[in-house]
């Protein structure tokens, strides 16, 4: 075995090995939220190409498939129009003993929505108005609330976009919103930065994860949620995420995002 071989070897059994152990802590975490009748919903947003399918799996791997549920949005219906915007997510949310992944969110109308001119701009100033204090009353009420946002660079985005393409067990995945995101990346961008700035607040703060490398990534987004719980059995050690990798947004962190 050649030295970069065995390296990456060396790096894939390391990954292997860490991700099985943080596993074993999300199964003792369900087990602490079942006995406790407690309600989670984690919300992951993103990039294109992110990774956010590929985190959803890890997390959700070897929970319980009884009480962890993941939802992902489809284009809205006729009867979805009509409706109160958050009317289409409330029937989702978690009941007692329930962990709830949405795959994306109400945070569509903050990203693609707007750049891809599906909402209004009244529309959307209404969904900022409104979004803060219904999340406040989600936590009021015993919720759980974990926001999480993937971010790559454009270049990755691109090499990313590609390879999907290419790969036919991805074909899926190709919609013509994924196509219009490198040609949006700024709008994108520009969307993404005014989400955490009206939409991060101290019941339901942002959490965002440098996402260029896949499992660096997924590693440290289960530290960082781990880390946010508290369960019987928990290994502390293996919960303290490499804050260079997944931090709470802030003003000072805007520099660390893709541009």
């Amino acid at each position: 075995m050649h030295n970069d071989e065995e390296d990456e070897f060396n790096l894939d059994a390391h990954y292997k090995r860490a991700l099985r152990m943080l596993q074993i802590e999300l199964v003792k975490l369900q087990r602490q939220l079942i006995k406790d009748g407690s309600r989670v919903l984690i919300i992951l947003e993103g990039r294109d190409s992110s990774g956010k399918d590929g985190t959803i799996k890890r997390l959700t791997e070897h929970m319980s498939p009884r009480e962890t549920i993941v939802h992902a949005p489809g284009k809205p219906s006729d009867r979805d129009l009509t409706e109160w915007y958050f009317q289409r997510f409330v029937p989702n949310l978690p009941s007692g003993g329930e962990f709830v992944v949405f795959n994306r969110s109400w945070y569509n109308r903050a990203g693609v929505e707007r750049v891809m001119n599906f909402c209004t701009g009244e529309q959307a100033e209404d969904f900022f108005r409104v979004v803060v204090p219904f999340e406040d009353l989600l936590v009021h009420d015993g919720l759980h609330l974990r926001k999480y946002y993937l971010d790559i660079s454009k270049s990755e985005q691109k090499t990313r976009l590609a390879a999907r393409r290419k790969d036919p067990l991805k074909q899926w995945k190709i919609s013509p919103v994924d196509e219009a995101a490198l040609k949006n990346w700024n709008p994108y961008t520009k969307a993404r930065n005014e989400m955490f700035e009206r939409t991060s607040h101290p019941h339901a703060p942002w959490n965002v994860v440098i996402a260029n490398d896949k499992k660096v990534a997924r590693l440290e987004f289960l530290r960082d949620l781990l880390g946010g719980f508290e369960y019987r059995g928990k290994n502390r050690k293996l919960c303290r995420p490499d804050r260079g990798i997944v931090f709470e947004w802030s003003k000072k962190k805007r520099k660390v995002l893709a541009a």
